[in-house]
């Protein structure tokens, strides 16, 4: 099997502890680190011990004159996703841009058109959507073993505070634009991708972070026929137990994002309907009692084995082996990182935070 030659542009927490582990590791098959582009001296020094045979460049800028470079990875900071990643198909390379792709459905739109003009691929990086609790949740969503489902909580919640420049609404940062991207990419999947698809209400705020970007936000995603999902993105919830709940009409399904899940639903056949009485309900002396009964029930519980950031990672980029080899398609495509971050946008304008930065 031959490795395809990469470009990382970054070793801070993506670009190394994402991409790097993954790339360094027995997992990755497909892909030869071949140049790091990195401005920090230490950290172009550090790469080069790590990635062997790697060498590193100062200016992303220096890859264009190379030849031999298969896939850029664009983990630069997040407000030169944009710009960079334009450049770089521009000058004819396939790139993989970390989230967000970009702030703004224009942005997104500008880079998908400019790729298929060079007949570069565009990715982007979500590999949230690879995670095993997010394939358990739509083979349960599927199923129809808790019924038709309603509605879909998201709670990508912690208790922690923050001062980087991942909390600055100008770095294109803040949890939205930064943690975002995954849950939001997440329900619009739950939601099937739908044209209709729409942000129908949003609340941004701010609680801990030092930054003028929100750490507290709540969205409600909607689309005709579809579930309700409703999309959590806080800092200051201590008691965060659960990433995602479903709802349906016979039960409900309920995980975290990498060890747990349960589940507990009824069926038809064991709980048979009951017509409606309009008469007051009596016990069977004749006293008033509530309308209630002990449903036959089942539950099922289990636990995952990985994540987002080792299986996720893994499939992601075994896709975009395929693609790169021509015998698959992007799963995820450039046009849904346009959509999630189309409700990144959406939010900010309809709930605007003050600049401070």
């Amino acid at each position: 099997m031959k490795k395809l030659n990469v470009a990382i542009i970054g070793q801070g927490r993506s670009g190394r502890d994402i991409h790097g582990r993954h790339l360094k590791s027995p997992a990755n098959e497909h892909f030869t680190v071949k140049y790091v582009v990195e401005a920090d001296a230490e950290r172009r020094a550090r790469a080069e011990a790590e990635y062997p045979g790697c060498r590193a460049l100062t200016d992303y800028r220096e890859l264009f004159d190379l030849t031999d470079v298969d896939l850029v990875i664009n983990a630069s900071y997040s407000q030169d996703h944009y710009p960079v990643s334009r450049d770089l198909i521009d000058h004819g390379f396939n790139v993989l841009c970390e989230k967000p792709m970009c702030r703004t459905r224009a942005e997104a739109d500008d880079l998908i058109a400019l790729a298929k003009e060079r007949g570069v691929m565009l990715a982007v990086f979500q590999q949230s959507f690879f995670a095993p609790f997010v394939k358990k949740a739509y083979e349960v969503m599927h199923s129809g073993i808790i019924g038709e489902v309603k509605q879909i909580n998201l709670r990508y919640n912690g208790f922690s505070r923050r001062w980087d420049w991942q909390t600055v609404q100008k770095c294109c940062a803040g949890g939205t634009y930064n943690t975002g991207p995954h849950p939001i990419g997440l329900a619009l999947g739950f939601l099937d991708f739908d044209p209709e698809a729409k942000l129908a209400f949003s609340r941004l705020g701010t609680a801990m972070t030092s930054g003028d970007g929100d750490d507290c936000a709540k969205l409600i995603l909607t689309a005709p026929g579809r579930p309700l999902v409703d999309v959590e993105i806080n800092s200051n919830d201590p008691y965060a137990t659960y990433t995602l709940k479903m709802t349906g009409t016979r039960g409900a399904y309920m995980c975290n994002t990498g060890t747990w899940f349960k589940m507990k639903y009824y069926t038809d056949e064991e709980n048979p309907a009951h017509e409606v009485i309009f008469e007051s309900l009596k016990t069977p002396e004749g006293l008033p009692t509530y309308c209630r009964e002990n449903l036959v029930a089942h539950e099922e519980e289990g636990s995952f084995e990985g994540n987002a950031f080792d299986i996720g990672t893994a499939k992601l980029y075994a896709n975009l082996y395929g693609v790169l080899n021509g015998t698959e398609e992007l799963i995820i495509t450039p046009e849904m990182g346009r959509d999630i971050v189309g409700i990144c946008e959406d939010a900010y304008k309809e709930t605007p935070l003050p600049v401070r930065f």
